[in-house]
Formats: structure tokens, C-alpha cells, sequence
């Protein structure tokens, strides 16, 4: 296999790296920005001397971002070459595009490291497919809101500082939004859902609710109570399509959500004959992603002309006909809160229950009158 990387930072490095130890595959041309001495001989700064040359067989991408990543993506696809990517912003934002495209050419497109950095989670999903039904999809999938919410939970600590620390260890960006609001969550739910239930899902269409306005007076309150906080996604096969949504979620202290530490993630699927299975692993980083994004090259060796899913229905989520009850703080007044509400827990209340589509719509409403509000759903 002749490769054409696209990108040389974390995940690119790591992907040459792990490429140059094997003698089936070799890295022939680098799209690079800027000269980097290790790669001066095979690097370019125009990608069409990658799409151009016959060569290449394979297309790895690995820069991240929408543009011009979608458009290189489409061009090696549209050249007859397989495309092997960790893009999950690409891949959720143009799933029916790109999968439609890479089966018109006869090639295969592949993003296995785009959903949990180095847990095998997509391939494991497809292959639960080929016997089973999956029934639903769900986990911590974001590694920066996991170390967060699991420091909190150590020892008292402040939002705004336990998000300076893992500023600084490099767990989270200097503009943390995609991570700590959710948007990082969701492409990743967006692609989970799309296979497990032969769907397609805009992400945009999919309602959340961050970490953002946790407090440690919150994770007291749950603590008092039994129960761990952690932001979870969650897709399920509904009678008339798929209900999908994420939000903080109080799970029981004994719960496997509960155990997950620093920096790690959890998906699981629950399917009708196979029941749960739960993939724990690292979800991001250069040898983990990069170690996906090597292996979905060895399966296209192997003769993988295929996407994890052959069919793509569009749904939009109903989140209607699921309920449960809410920890809910707020400084505002508000008479429907008021109307539901069953009990006190430390700064917030606790609602009976509600379904997920009627509170989160009202949890986004709501942050127009109070920006520090939080919800929490009670497993």
C-alpha cells in the first residue's frame, strides 16, 4: 500500500511513525504546510501531486476541520483512491456525501479513530450489525469532559480551574467549546447513530447540553445523594425512527460510567441478542488515534472496499417518547419548573419525570434569563 498523508501534526506523526515500522505499506508524499526536515524528501504543499499520482492508492487525513478537508477527501474518493480519515467533524457534517461517493467510486472510506481515538468502536458496531440488531448507542465519548467532571469529583475543585489544568496538560484547547458544550460529543453520536441505525442524522438536529455551568456545589449535592456525574450521548432505535440527545447524566456511583477516569472513554451498544457490550480505551492522543487510523489501512489490505453501513435513511430525533427525572439549578423564577418539581437537592431541585425533548428545549430557552443554569439527567 502506497499512502498519501494529508497533515503531519499529533496524529499524522504518529500515523508515519507506526507506517515506517511496517513492510506492507509505505508513506510516499506528505501534504505539509510548512517544511519539516524528517519528511523534506516525500513532502509537498500541493495536494494535487497526491490525487495525481497513480501510485497512491490510499489517502490518509488527518488535518482536522471542514475546509479544504471535505474538498481533499471528495477528490481522492472521485480519483478511485481509498480515504482512511479521523475527521469526525467532516465525516458527520458530510456522511451521506462522502459514503455515497466512496461507494459510487468502488473504494473504501474508513474513520474507525474519528469515534474514540484508539477504541476499535465503529468496527466492533459494524461487525454487532452483520448478526444482530443494535438497539442503541451510548457513552462518554469525549476524553477533556471526562478528566474535568472527574476531577471535580476527587476533591473540591472549581470549574473555571480544574479547565485551566487541563488546559495545560493538553487535554483541552485553548478555546475548550466543541469539548465542554458538546459539539465535539454530538459528530461523534451523529456518526455512531448514522451506522448503528442505517440513518442520517444532521447533528445540528440533535439537542444538547454541556458542562459548562457545573458548579462544585452541584457535584456535592451529588455526591450526597450516591451518584456520579458524567456527560453522556445517547442514540436509541425508537417505533418510528431514533431518539437521540446528550446531557449531564447522575448515574449510581457503582455504575460502569461511574469508574471511567482522567482522560478516558466508554460507548457501549445494547443489542437484541449480544445485549450490552462497552468498549473502554483511550480516546484520543498521537499512538492511539493514530494506531485506528493504521489498522483501518491493514483492513483495506485485507480487501475492505466497504463503509460501516450500506444504507443511509434521513430521521430526524424524537426525543419525545423518552423521560426521566432532572437536577435542575437555577436563579430564576420559572412557573413550569415550579409545576414539576418533587424535591430539593443542595442548590437545585429534582423534577418527576420528563421527557428529554420537552427539557432540553426548555434548559436552552432558559439560559437566555439565567447563563449559569445547569441540568443534570437522573439515571
Amino acid at each position: 500500500m502506497k499512502i498519501g498523508l494529508l497533515g503531519f501534526g499529533v496524529v499524522g506523526k504518529g500515523v508515519y511513525d507506526q507506517v515506517q515500522k511496517r513492510g506492507d505499506m509505505e508513506v510516499s508524499r506528505v501534504l505539509v504546510r510548512r517544511s519539516i526536515e524528517e519528511i523534506a524528501a516525500i513532502s509537498t504543499a500541493n495536494a494535487e501531486d497526491i490525487f495525481n499520482d497513480a501510485s497512491i492508492d490510499t489517502v490518509v487525513e488527518v488535518m482536522g476541520g471542514l475546509h479544504p478537508a471535505f474538498e481533499y477527501i471528495s477528490a481522492a474518493l472521485s480519483a478511485g483512491k481509498n480515504v482512511v480519515t479521523a475527521n469526525k467533524a467532516v465525516i458527520s457534517a458530510y456522511y451521506s456525501e462522502l459514503t455515497a461517493l466512496a461507494k459510487e467510486k468502488g473504494v473504501a472510506l474508513r474513520c474507525t479513530a474519528a469515534v474514540g481515538g484508539g477504541i476499535p468502536w465503529l468496527v466492533n458496531l459494524e461487525r454487532c450489525k452483520r448478526l444482530d440488531t443494535v438497539t442503541e448507542v451510548s457513552g462518554i465519548m469525549n476524553g477533556t469532559t471526562n478528566y474535568i467532571m472527574d476531577a471535580m469529583h476527587a476533591a473540591p475543585v472549581a470549574f473555571d480551574a480544574i479547565l485551566k489544568k487541563a488546559q495545560e496538560l493538553g487535554y483541552a484547547e485553548a478555546d475548550p467549546s466543541a469539548d465542554i458544550d458538546g459539539d465535539d460529543i454530538r459528530r461523534k453520536l451523529t456518526i455512531s447513530a448514522n451506522i448503528a441505525f442505517d440513518a442520517k442524522l444532521d447533528e445540528e438536529s440533535i439537542p444538547m447540553f454541556g458542562i459548562r455551568t457545573v458548579t462544585d456545589g452541584d457535584i456535592a449535592a451529588f455526591q450526597s445523594r450516591g451518584y456520579v456525574c458524567k456527560l453522556i450521548a445517547t442514540a436509541r432505535k425508537t417505533e418510528n425512527g431514533v431518539a437521540a440527545w446528550l446531557e449531564p447524566t447522575l448515574v449510581d456511583n457503582h455504575a460502569l460510567e461511574a469508574a471511567v477516569p482522567a482522560n478516558y472513554n466508554l460507548i457501549s451498544f445494547q443489542s437484541e441478542y449480544l445485549g450490552r457490550q462497552s468498549y473502554f480505551g483511550q480516546g484520543a492522543g498521537r499512538y492511539p488515534t493514530a494506531s485506528n487510523v493504521v489498522q483501518d489501512c491493514i483492513d483495506i489490505l485485507g480487501g475492505q472496499r466497504s463503509f460501516y453501513a450500506d444504507k443511509s435513511e434521513p430521521m430526524l430525533p424524537d426525543n419525545s417518547g423518552v423521560a426521566h427525572r432532572y437536577y435542575v439549578r437555577t436563579c430564576a423564577a420559572d412557573a413550569w419548573l415550579e409545576s414539576i418539581t418533587e424535591e430539593t437537592l443542595g442548590d437545585g431541585v429534582v423534577t418527576g419525570a420528563v421527557s428529554v425533548a420537552e427539557m432540553l428545549a426548555w434548559a436552552k430557552a432558559h439560559l437566555n434569563k439565567d447563563s449559569s443554569a445547569f441540568i443534570a439527567a437522573i439515571r
